[in-house]
């Protein structure tokens, strides 16, 4: 099964247009179940098909992107975002809102996408694979978003499925920040992720 989606699986700008304020209204709330809050200035939102379709729609409509050619290049930078069915896929934000604060914790929590962590009872923690599409530090600081990628054994899958908590965590000594259990509403959605 492809996860991938395809242009036919998108509304026309027109469409979109007539239909965004209800779109929106449901995609808050779904965004919301999917969304982990890991210590008091870091968010993960878990992608999915229907985050990314979001996200592509809202794209092409800021954009006024109608071309094929276009509408191309946008499945083909968002797609990656969408889990394979033996993982998950987060979008991680770091949130200031103090600009001089943003900036001096920006420098304090280098590599902090390194130290994410999922945990299945009974198993390890799994460490995140983070930015696999371009470098999101330098030797200053770190970005505010990054995107994470959990990979999950079979072992893990299963006991998820049947019924094994998840917890989160980020274990960098300047932001060290564990969420034991995750939620029941974001272990249900992720559990959807799974094949």
């Amino acid at each position: 099964m492809t996860r991938a989606l395809t242009p036919g699986e998108l509304l026309p700008l027109e469409h979109y247009a007539r239909e965004r304020a209800a779109i929106r209204g449901r995609m808050i709330g779904y965004r919301a179940a999917r969304r982990l809050e890991v210590g008091p200035n870091c968010s993960w939102s878990f992608e999915d098909r229907e985050t990314v379709r979001y996200q592509v729609q809202e794209m092409l409509r800021t954009e006024r992107i109608f071309e094929p050619d276009g509408i191309a290049e946008e499945l083909a930078a968002y797609n990656p975002l969408i889990p394979d069915g033996r993982n998950f896929k987060a979008t991680l934000l770091l949130e200031y809102p103090d600009p001089q604060q943003r900036a001096l914790r920006l420098q304090e929590l280098r590599g902090i996408e390194r130290h994410c962590w999922l945990q299945v009872s009974g198993h390890a923690r799994v460490l995140a694979h983070a930015d696999e599409d371009l470098e999101r530090e330098n030797a200053d600081k770190t970005a505010a978003v990054h995107f994470l990628r959990f990979e999950l054994d079979p072992a893990m899958a299963a006991s998820l499925k049947r019924g094994a908590a998840l917890s989160a965590g980020i274990d960098l000594p300047a932001y060290a920040h564990t969420v034991d259990p995750v939620p029941d509403t974001l272990r249900a959605a992720l559990l959807a992720d799974l094949d």
